[in-house]
């Protein structure tokens, strides 16, 4: 995630977080975390991100594929292992108390929340399924006036990969729930109306 994305999602983090919690679908290592972690420090008592990940990586991070990671694959089982990667960012940039994982499948997760969101951060995988699961699992929870924030959307398809782009952002704003107020890079934010 580029610089200044992540300081565009720890700025609506601020925004946000005195109204409820944040949640981030995909957390690979906690870069991401780093700044709603961070943003949630800013606001003080109570103010907390959750994160969701399987931590076994997505599509593109498997053998074989272009954003694979052989430093993060566990030896002993020879599978993607990004947790323990993502408790030692955290620990490293002191927001244990102001982060918090949810180690599991996003749908299933999803499925069994209940708590309002004042934010959420979808940037889990990026295959077909998997954005259609994070757009209908997770869009639901988004409180009115709390943000959809989405990364890597390319509008241009030479840009980037389409799922989060066709079955994320249009499909949020095409609902009638959602509404665009920024656009950066490939995040986009929307605003439940």
């Amino acid at each position: 995630m580029p610089a200044d994305e992540g300081d565009l999602l720890f700025r609506h983090a601020v925004e946000r977080l005195p109204y409820g919690p944040a949640l981030e679908v995909g957390t690979y290592c906690g870069k991401s975390g780093i700044y709603l972690g961070a943003a949630a420090q800013l606001v003080g008592e109570g103010a907390v991100a959750f994160t969701v990940d399987h931590h076994r990586g997505s599509e593109e991070n498997q053998a074989g594929w272009e954003h694979h990671d052989t430093s993060l694959v566990d030896p002993e089982l020879g599978v993607m292992d990004t947790l323990p990667t993502f408790r030692r960012t955290m620990y490293d940039a002191g927001l244990e108390e102001q982060v918090v994982a949810v180690v599991g499948r996003s749908r299933t997760v999803a499925h069994w929340w209940t708590t309002p969101l004042s934010l959420l951060f979808i940037d889990g995988g990026h295959g077909e399924q998997p954005a259609r699961d994070d757009y209908e699992g997770w869009t639901p929870h988004v409180m009115p006036g709390g943000l959809l924030v989405i990364h890597d959307v390319f509008p241009d398809p030479a840009d980037g990969g389409r799922p989060p782009y066709e079955l994320i952002y249009w499909p949020a704003l095409e609902s009638g729930r959602f509404e665009e107020v920024e656009a950066l890079g490939s995040m986009r934010v929307l605003r439940r109306v």
